[in-house]
């Protein structure tokens, strides 16, 4: 079997105005690896995350997931592929006046026949695994709440278990902890890691400060205006390093 479970090779993403976000980027993601991608502000981390799956379209090279070509997928294509990558967005991207329940359920919606879907109908036994995702992060008593009157830790905790929902073999996490004071952000980056070594899903998550790069990364690649600068173990890059990289616009906040 393939180690490598995606295959990004000389991918490229210039938006209409011009801007260079990604310059031909290629790198291996290997099945099991928890990769955090670095950076600072505007260095091309959520684009690169959104081109995988193509909630931006990339403008040059290929992306392979599992085997199969992302870029050149056909829309029913790219529907299966996305069923198999779970997504957690910085902002949570919850419909806030449904349920947490409900929330968690469209986890689902790529494996439910379309009227299903349109009907807002779950059977009951997805039901009961949905309960099980919201007891795997810590918050089953939420269930019937409306996600908008939770905090923000357990926003992003219903997103991982929509993701969860998926069964997916990789999980995109964009900036998951960036709106999270320090503890909440341990918390939430505790649960994907469980999600990484005891279920096997393949993590790719991009953050902001390199402490926890260091902590939960099994593998750091740090991009700089769109281009990959630094590949290796967290172990290889300390607080010396990242300055070499990003000079004195690594404010300290950056680092702790």
């Amino acid at each position: 079997m393939d180690s490598a479970i995606l295959r990004i090779e000389h991918l490229t993403k210039v938006y209409p105005d011009g801007t260079r976000a990604l310059d031909d980027v290629s790198f291996e993601v290997a099945r099991g690896e928890f990769l955090v991608i670095i950076g600072l502000s505007g260095s091309g981390k959520s684009t690169l995350l959104r081109c995988i799956n193509r909630l931006i379209e990339p403008t040059g090279g290929a992306v392979a997931f599992r085997g199969r070509d992302v870029v050149a997928a056909s829309r029913h294509e790219l529907r299966e592929i996305r069923r198999e990558i779970g997504m957690v967005f910085q902002q949570f991207n919850l419909v806030r006046r449904a349920s947490v329940l409900t929330n968690v359920l469209t986890g689902r919606l790529g494996y439910v026949p379309p009227p299903w879907a349109l009907a807002n109908y779950f059977p009951p036994a997805l039901v009961d695994r949905a309960f099980g995702s919201l007891e795997r992060v810590g918050i089953p008593d939420k269930a019937y709440a409306r996600a908008d009157t939770l905090s923000g830790g357990q926003q992003q905790r219903v997103g991982i278990a929509r993701a969860l929902m998926q069964d997916p073999a990789l999980i995109l996490a964009d900036e998951p902890v960036a709106s999270l004071d320090p503890a909440m952000s341990h918390s939430v980056l505790r649960y994907i890691e469980e999600l990484n070594r005891t279920d096997g899903i393949t993590v790719i998550c991009s953050l902001h400060f390199l402490s926890l790069a260091r902590r939960y990364g099994t593998r750091i690649l740090a991009l700089k205006a769109g281009r990959i600068v630094f590949d290796g173990l967290p172990a290889e890059i300390d607080e010396r390093r990242f300055k070499d990289i990003y000079g004195e616009e690594a404010v300290e906040v950056e680092i702790s």
